[in-house]
């Protein structure tokens, strides 16, 4: 028997179908394609470029900072950047890219380890902060700054051996120094933005920083930051496949240029600058060579400052503060050495900038202030009281140190000789009047009233960040230290004195953990006499002083003066700011005056000023030595004329006008053009004597001409 070999038409329809699935496959895929090329083709073709395409971030010339004249303070300079494409680097196999990080920090003098840290994006795992990259995955990433040029020419002319090395010139602050300045706490620096700041302008939708934006971080850079960076563009580049640049002139690739910083106008004079810090410097070198007679060692003179103020608008002329620094340490990147150094306090804090942070006792620069107030509040320009060598307060006798005893006097002989028990008194019966019980918070003190008045005890509003208040230690502010230092001081008097704590400190401990809160009539006399605990900034009494120059009025000080664009157009003027009047009847206020003047003439300014034509540049003055415990005295002189205010003071530098008083004549002596007993206002610092009412003029080509000189009738 035979076996089946089953039914052929089966095996023909499986065949079939076979065929019919290959078909269909066949079909759907030519449709498919169809699609993609035919009717999507032109959107792919759009996707597919743009994954070839990187977008490079232009960063904008910052704005130039100028003085008064037009002069650069700050300006920019091109240097040679070399930055490293990650997405280069990222397709190379680990060993050549070992061997290209060597090779790149042999010409940029950068081991191969610190490279990869200024490569790895912040936020990933190991970043440096201040090292690690913020900008974005497509932008090169500089690893070199300032190279020299054959260095910069060596990565170009062998690119072969530099996959994904990119060279370029990109622009960085410089500091022209005009006349040897330094400027370096008015001008401020700049530093690369954070991670913080940069998410921060994002939710803000600022576009005008970006991962690789630098940002001001003190003074004129940091107040006026929005108008001095600019606004970054970008340029789109095509790429092959391994991240190189494709050049191409055919292709269409879109470019914004960036637009260029707006330049700052201020009201810094450079050459009077210039002479504010070599003064300055000179001052505190020639304390530290001289002996203080109460130590038996030479003057500290650790720090120091000086401000020249326009008297009718609060407009700062020059600013010095000593120890100082050089900003551009700052360009390229700082190293930690370098930082350390700046906030360091044995080299002096060189970064604090005293003028508008540091906070002094004021002595006696204090006292025509507290004229001002006792002659507005029941004693006359007729009131006559002892000038005894000493004052007896309770058990303890306080002594004139300026001056010796004057006999009964009035207060313009006690300013011009600076007599302390003379002030001493006004504040005992002002105590006696209002505020004998020590422990009411709420007394009325006038001399404390008046103080707040010509705006101490808070900031003055100037366009520079970071300024201190000062402190008026008044009741209010004695029983809020007390609230805060009672654990503290309690701990010391609650334990037997230790061999390191002196008599002094354990007996203090012991009276302020037991009445501290409480407002005694020691408290009192000193603050008459700008000592105890009230503390100013030299900003702060120069605002003053020119309250008193031009009658009452106290403004907030400007350093800047208008914003004008690259094209020479004044985008905005920067005025003076009123922020507050103080009200002396006409005869205080001239009496104050002719007071101060006395101090030049015949008190304790004179011996610094004889032979200066006083007769035609007035110059009123007051001079101060302020009694810090624990150390030698702050030397002040505070002084004004019809056109400027011009302070100065060196912290543990001696005496008044002995220490100090030198330096505040020559800068008088170049303010008005004072040559021996002869003003030649020709020879004067600033053009015409007194400031330009207009601004430099700003051409086509770049040029700065200065504004011209209004002619005097």
């Amino acid at each position: 028997m035979t076996r089946s070999t089953g039914n052929p038409s089966r095996g023909g329809l499986r065949l079939i179908v076979i065929q019919a699935l290959v078909f269909s496959l066949f079909a759907t895929l030519f449709v498919r394609l169809y699609y993609l090329q035919v009717v999507d083709g032109d959107e792919y073709q759009g996707r597919a470029a743009a994954q070839s395409v990187r977008e490079i971030v232009v960063q904008p010339t910052r704005g130039l900072i100028v003085d008064d004249q037009g002069r650069p303070l700050v300006a920019n300079r091109l240097t040679w950047v070399v930055a490293l494409d990650r997405t280069v680097l990222g397709k190379l196999p680990a060993a050549e890219r070992r061997v290209l990080l060597r090779r790149v920090g042999k010409v940029i003098s950068m081991s191969p380890g610190r490279i990869e840290k200024v490569l790895t994006s912040c936020g990933d795992k190991g970043a440096e902060p201040g090292v690690c990259w913020n900008g974005s995955a497509y932008q090169p990433v500089p690893v070199a700054q300032d190279l020299a040029q054959e260095r910069a020419q060596r990565f170009r002319e062998q690119p072969e051996d530099y996959p994904g090395v990119v060279v370029e010139q990109q622009t960085v602050r410089a500091y022209p120094e005009p006349f040897g300045i330094n400027a370096a706490h008015l001008l401020g620096y700049l530093s690369p933005i954070t991670e913080d700041e940069l998410d921060a302008s994002k939710e803000s939708g600022d576009q005008s920083v970006n991962g690789a934006s630098v940002v001001g971080r003190a003074g004129i850079e940091q107040q006026y930051d929005s108008w001095l960076r600019g606004m970054p563009g970008y340029q789109q580049v095509k790429v092959d496949s391994l991240g190189r640049e494709i050049k191409d002139d055919a292709d269409n690739v879109r470019s914004v240029e960036a637009q260029p910083g707006d330049t700052l106008v201020t009201s810094i004079d450079a050459k009077v600058q210039s002479v504010v810090e070599k003064q300055l410097h000179e001052m505190i070198t020639t304390a530290r060579a001289t002996h203080d007679p109460v130590s038996g060692k030479n003057y500290a003179a650790d720090s120091g400052a000086a401000v020249v103020m326009e008297a009718s608008t609060g407009r700062i002329v020059a600013m010095a503060s000593q120890p100082t620094y050089d900003p551009s340490v700052w360009v390229g990147g700082i190293t930690k050495k370098q930082l350390s150094r700046l906030y360091s306090e044995a080299a002096g804090t060189p970064l604090l900038s005293r003028a508008t942070q540091g906070q002094f006792a004021p002595g006696s620069t204090w006292k025509p202030f507290m004229t001002a107030g006792a002659l507005t509040h029941g004693y006359s320009t007729d009131t006559t009281l002892p000038c005894s060598s000493s004052f007896q307060v309770g058990n303890r006798a306080f002594h004139n140190h300026e001056s010796a005893a004057y006999g009964d006097i009035g207060f313009a002989k006690a300013l011009e000789v600076s007599c302390n028990t003379f002030f001493f008194r006004v504040g005992y019966d002002y105590w006696q009047q209002y505020g004998s019980d020590a422990a009411d918070v709420d007394a009325r003190d006038p001399l404390v009233e008046e103080a707040e008045k010509y705006g101490f005890g808070a900031e003055t509003g100037i366009d520079l960040p970071g300024e201190a208040s000062g402190r008026i230690a008044d009741r209010h502010w004695k029983r809020s230290y007390y609230r805060s230092m009672k654990k503290f001081y309690c701990g010391i008097a609650d334990k037997p004195q230790d061999a390191d704590t002196s008599d002094f400190v354990y007996k203090f401990a012991s009276e302020f953990c037991v009445e501290g809160y409480k407002y005694k009539v020691t408290d009192a006399v000193n603050f008459a006499i700008g000592q105890g605990d009230t503390i100013v900034t030299p900003l702060q009494l120069a605002r003053g002083y020119a309250a008193i120059a031009n009658g009452g009025t106290l403004y907030a000080p400007r350093v800047a003066r208008a914003v004008v664009a690259s094209d020479g157009t004044v985008i905005r003027r920067i005025k003076p700011e009123v922020t507050g009047h103080v009200d002396l009847p006409k005869g205080v206020q001239g009496y104050l005056d002719q007071a101060l003047r006395g101090v030049t003439r015949e008190g304790t300014m004179a011996w610094k000023m004889n032979g200066f034509p006083l007769d035609e540049v007035p110059i009123r003055s007051k001079t101060g030595s302020a009694e810090v415990y624990g150390k030698q005295s702050t030397s002040w002189v505070a002084s004004y004329s019809d056109d400027y205010v011009v302070v100065m003071m060196v912290s543990q530098g001696g005496t008044g006008s002995g220490t100090v008083g030198p330096g505040v004549r020559k800068i008088w002596e170049a303010l008005y053009g004072v040559d021996g007993d002869q003003v030649t206002p020709d020879k004067a610092a600033v053009p015409g004597t007194v400031l330009p009412d207009r601004l430099p003029s700003f051409r086509k080509d770049g040029t700065i001409l200065p504004p011209a000189v209004k002619e005097t009738p």
